[in-house]
């Protein structure tokens, strides 16, 4: 890491030979099904003796900064957008949160008006809910709103929450769809860009409750020098300076680490064939445990 006086620190990309700066906000990346205060307990919920209603949102509203913090919910990803942030307004409201914004952005045009800019501009951290994270990338990638939230993540005490889709779509390269047998085949799993506030990490979520640490395998297979990251529901892992991760909630976060393979055939088999993969690391973290990411080259704004 290298500081210039007088300014924020920066780290140097061995890739790109340019600096690029540490963010100063932080993420909330959620597997999906966090407990809210009305929501019906899962069986893990029920089993699990360190259980807390509502610990995820709770440490969001907790590292909000500044008096009477503004809350944004984008529930852009979302099948049913009104009833999705109504969810989330209700919930923060019962948090102490008297100030929550919900983004209409429902297509590209939106996403350009500055009335949308200037919430997140006046906002203490943002939630964006979960749906479809293909919808996400597809109406957010390249526009004013999406450059906006950069800006605040990268140099202000800013946090950006996402949970099922909407953590999904926080980093790059983004798994956006499974075919059958769980990515069991090459072709399976198809990956795209994602909204890159983490690059070289790839997140999946309601990872153990739906069996997805094959696709995972297939996007380290194709991806190895990235790190996969699987959320389980109600759970979540909150980065700070873009690489230090600090894992809350009741279930697991997988880390799937390929950069130490010693045999990968994705590249040698046709498409529809199984694929075999050796060396690949797997780390099981609960809450409290806490792990850096070994590839530090971040967004650019």
């Amino acid at each position: 890491m290298v500081k210039k006086k007088n300014q924020q620190p920066v780290v140097k990309s061995d890739k790109k030979n340019v600096e690029l700066p540490v963010p100063k906000g932080k993420l909330l990346a959620i597997g999906g099904k966090e407990s809210k205060a009305e929501a019906e307990d899962t069986e893990v919920q029920r089993l699990s003796k360190d259980f807390i209603r509502e610990e995820i949102l709770k440490r969001f509203v907790d590292e909000l900064r500044g008096e009477n913090p503004m809350v944004a919910v984008l529930p852009t990803a979302s099948g049913e957008p009104e009833e999705s942030a109504k969810s989330y307004v209700k919930e923060f409201t019962k948090l102490g949160i008297s100030d929550v914004q919900v983004l209409d952005i429902q297509n590209r045009a939106d996403a350009m008006k500055e009335e949308n800019c200037e919430i997140i501009r006046k906002a203490a951290g943002i939630m964006i809910t979960g749906g479809d994270q293909l919808k996400l990338t597809a109406i957010l990638g390249g526009t004013s709103f999406l450059e906006t939230i950069k800006e605040r993540y990268t140099f202000n005490d800013f946090i950006i929450a996402g949970t099922s889709a909407g953590a999904a779509a926080l980093s790059t390269p983004m798994i956006y769809e499974g075919e059958t047998n769980k990515g069991m085949l090459k072709g399976d799993v198809r990956i795209t860009t994602g909204l890159e506030f983490l690059k070289n990490v790839a997140i999946d979520t309601h990872f153990i409750q739906r069996g997805r640490i094959i696709r995972m395998a297939q996007c380290i297979a194709t991806n190895p020098g990235c790190i996969g990251i699987g959320l389980e529901e109600d759970t979540a892992i909150l980065v700070t300076e873009g690489r230090h991760i600090e894992v809350i909630g009741t279930g697991l976060v997988t880390v799937v680490d390929g950069m130490k393979i010693t045999r990968n055939s994705i590249y040698e088999i046709e498409t529809g064939q199984p694929f075999s993969l050796c060396g690949m690391t797997v780390h099981l973290m609960a809450a409290e445990e806490t792990y850096v990411l070994p590839v530090f080259d971040q967004l650019h704004v």
